[in-house]
C-alpha cells in the first residue's frame, strides 16, 4: 500500500505540472503533439483533434510533448506537419508567450500546494495569531527538558523582557546562546507555584530552584515560573538551543461562508513558508557539495520519500493530504532553479533572448540541457546513496 500511495503521489505532482504546460501551450496556440499519462512505453494513445493521448506503462507522472520544443531539430526539419502546423512551433512563439508555457507547471504545482493546505484549514480550522508564546514539543535531554518545562506552557518573558510572537523569542534564545536565561512561564496545570488559598495569598518569589543566585532551577513571581536554563550554543539540527517547538498560532473554526476565503489566504501563506524552508535546505545542499563534496544527512531521495510516505500513511488522509502540498511546493521550486534540463534553465535561454534580440545557438542549448541532466542524475544518485546509508546504519 505504501508503493501504491508513494506512486500516486508523485504521478498526482508530475501530472498536475505536466497539465499546466499541456494548457498554456493550447492557449497559446502551440501545437500539441501528445499529451501522456505516465512514461513510455505507450500501452494506449488515442487521438483527439491534433493532440494524441495516451496512457503508458511507467505510472508516474506524464508528459507532454510540444511540436517545436526542441528548436535544434525543428530548425533543421523546418516544419513538417503541413499547413496545420505552420506558425504553431514553440520555438516560434513569442517569448511571453514562451514564458507562460514554461512558469505554467510551476504554477500548477503551487496552486495544487495551496489547494491541499486549504482543505486541510476548512477541516481543522485558520490558523490564527493568538498573541501567545506556547510550548507545542520538547525535545529529548534538551535544555528545556532537563529544565522541566512542559508542553502548553506559555512564554510571557525572556529575562523580563515580554513575548507575544515566536520570532522574537528565537532571536532572544539564540542571543544568549551559552548564557543563562530565565523564562517566565504560566502553567495553566501542575503548576507548583503557590496560589491563593482561603483568602489568604502563599509567599510569593519564594525560591524553589537555584534562579535566585544565578544557577539552573526556577522560582515563583506571581503565581507564575521563573525558570532559569542555558541554551546550547551547537544544538542538534532542527532542535534550536532550548530544543523546544513552539507556536503563536491555534486554529480557529470561522463562518463557513468565510472558512474558503480565509483557507486560501492560510494556503497560500502556508506554500510561502514551505518555500522558504526548502530553499534555505537546497542552499545548505548545495553549499555542502561545492565546500564538502557531501550531501547532507537530512537530505532524503526517493527511498526517503517513500519512507516518510510509509510514515505520513498511518496518521491518515490528511495528513498524506499536507505531505502532498509539500513536496508539491518542492518540485516547484527544484522546477525553478536555473539549472540546465529544468524549466528554470530554460528561463535563462529565454532571459538571454529578451535581452540581446537573439535566438540562442539550438546546438549549444541542447548540449547545456545535456550535461545540466548528467548532472541532476548524478545527484539523485549520491542522493539516494545517502538515502541507503541511513537505511543500513538503522
Amino acid at each position: 500500500m505504501t508503493l501504491v500511495l508513494f506512486i500516486l503521489i508523485l504521478s498526482v505532482l508530475v501530472f498536475v505540472h505536466e497539465l499546466g504546460h499541456f494548457l498554456a501551450a493550447k492557449k497559446a496556440g502551440v501545437l500539441v503533439e501528445e499529451f501522456g499519462f505516465g512514461l513510455p512505453p505507450r500501452l494506449w494513445g488515442k487521438k483527439v483533434g491534433e493532440t494524441l493521448y495516451s496512457i503508458n506503462a511507467l505510472p508516474i507522472g506524464g508528459f507532454v510533448k510540444l511540436y517545436g520544443e526542441d528548436p535544434s531539430s525543428s530548425r533543421q526539419d523546418g516544419i513538417s506537419e503541413g499547413q496545420v502546423a505552420k506558425g504553431r512551433a514553440f520555438f516560434e512563439k513569442s517569448i511571453w508567450k514562451r514564458l507562460a508555457v514554461l512558469l505554467a507547471g510551476v504554477t500548477m504545482n503551487l496552486l495544487l500546494a495551496v489547494v491541499a493546505f486549504s482543505v486541510l484549514y476548512f477541516v481543522y480550522g485558520i490558523p490564527t495569531k493568538t498573541g501567545k508564546v506556547v510550548i507545542a514539543g520538547i525535545a529529548k535531554n534538551s535544555p528545556a527538558e532537563l529544565a522541566e518545562l512542559k508542553l502548553a506552557d506559555q512564554i510571557i518573558a525572556v529575562d523580563g523582557k515580554k513575548i507575544f510572537k515566536m520570532e522574537k523569542f528565537v532571536d532572544l534564545t539564540k542571543a544568549k546562546a551559552g548564557k543563562l536565561i530565565q523564562l517566565e512561564i504560566v502553567r495553566e496545570k501542575d503548576n507548583p507555584c503557590p496560589k491563593e488559598i482561603e483568602g489568604e495569598i502563599e509567599e510569593q518569589n519564594k525560591v524553589l530552584g537555584g534562579a535566585a543566585t544565578g544557577e539552573i532551577g526556577f522560582q515563583c513571581h506571581e503565581n507564575n515560573l521563573i525558570i532559569s536554563l542555558i541554551p546550547r550554543i551547537n544544538p542538534p539540527a532542527g532542535e534550536g538551543p532550548l530544543g523546544v517547538a513552539i507556536t503563536d498560532t491555534e486554529l480557529k473554526k470561522y463562518p463557513w461562508y468565510q472558512t474558503p476565503y480565509l483557507g486560501v489566504i492560510a494556503g497560500f501563506k502556508d506554500s510561502l513558508s514551505w518555500g522558504e524552508m526548502i530553499l534555505d535546505s537546497l542552499g545548505k545542499t548545495l553549499l555542502a557539495l561545492v565546500t564538502k563534496g557531501t550531501v547532507p544527512k537530512d537530505i532524503a531521495g526517493p527511498i526517503g520519500i517513500f519512507q516518510v510516505t510509509g510514515e505520513v500513511a498511518k496518521s491518515g488522509f490528511l495528513a498524506v493530504l499536507q505531505f502532498l502540498g509539500i513536496l508539491s511546493v518542492n518540485l516547484a521550486i527544484i522546477n525553478i532553479l536555473p539549472l540546465p534540463a529544468l524549466d528554470g534553465g530554460r528561463l535563462v535561454f529565454l532571459g538571454y533572448e529578451a535581452v540581446t534580440r537573439k535566438k540562442p545557438n539550438p546546438k549549444l542549448e541542447l548540449v547545456v540541457n545535456n550535461i545540466g541532466m548528467v548532472f541532476l542524475l548524478g545527484l539523485m544518485v549520491l542522493i539516494t546513496i545517502n538515502d541507503i546509508l541511513r537505511l543500513v546504519k538503522r
